[in-house]
């Protein structure tokens, strides 16, 4: 028995050395510190959370974006993907889920959020994605400041991605 439990400790403490051997950051796909041009898609917003929560209408999201990643100066905005290194495409998802779920099970009620998933143009394989939940609120005016926080931080994630060459911090 006590050989079993010390095989085990022995066991784990070689799984801790072979992680602790792993680098501490994961490289970032070099397209996009490479890339120059991208098209902005609109994949849209689910129904129900326009006008209510958020004011506006389903091209809130999208119109916010674009001016964000223009004001960025980063990258050369282009009317056609075709032309672009990468796409951006950006969705606003309001999933369903479970009502008073037990968060320390791993399960909560869902937020709406951002979706921004950058796309290689030529070969249409996934580069990356982020994802920006929206806090709750109770209040229009909380609603609207969140959706702007959310947004915000959506895009500072795309600066961080694009801005590194090396790896993406833990």
């Amino acid at each position: 028995m006590l050989g079993v439990v010390l095989a085990g400790i022995l066991g784990l403490a070689a799984l801790d050395i072979g992680y602790a051997q792993q680098p501490s950051v994961a490289p970032v796909p070099p397209l996009l510190n490479r890339a120059k041009s991208v098209f902005i898609s609109n994949a849209g917003s689910d129904s129900g959370l326009f006008p209510h929560p958020f004011s506006g209408d389903s091209d809130r999201g999208y119109n916010q974006f674009y001016a964000a990643v223009q004001s960025m100066g980063r990258f050369n905005l282009v009317d056609n993907p075709a032309d672009a290194d990468l796409v951006l495409e950006l969705r606003l998802h309001a999933p369903s889920g479970p009502a008073n779920a037990d968060k320390s099970k791993g399960a909560s009620d869902p937020l709406p959020m951002f979706r921004l998933v950058v796309w290689d143009r030529r070969t249409h394989y996934i580069l990356w994605a982020v994802t920006e939940s929206i806090g709750q609120a109770n209040l229009q005016k909380t609603h609207d400041r969140n959706f702007d926080d959310a947004l915000a931080d959506l895009v500072q994630g795309l600066k961080k991605v694009t801005a590194s060459s090396s790896a993406i911090k833990p």
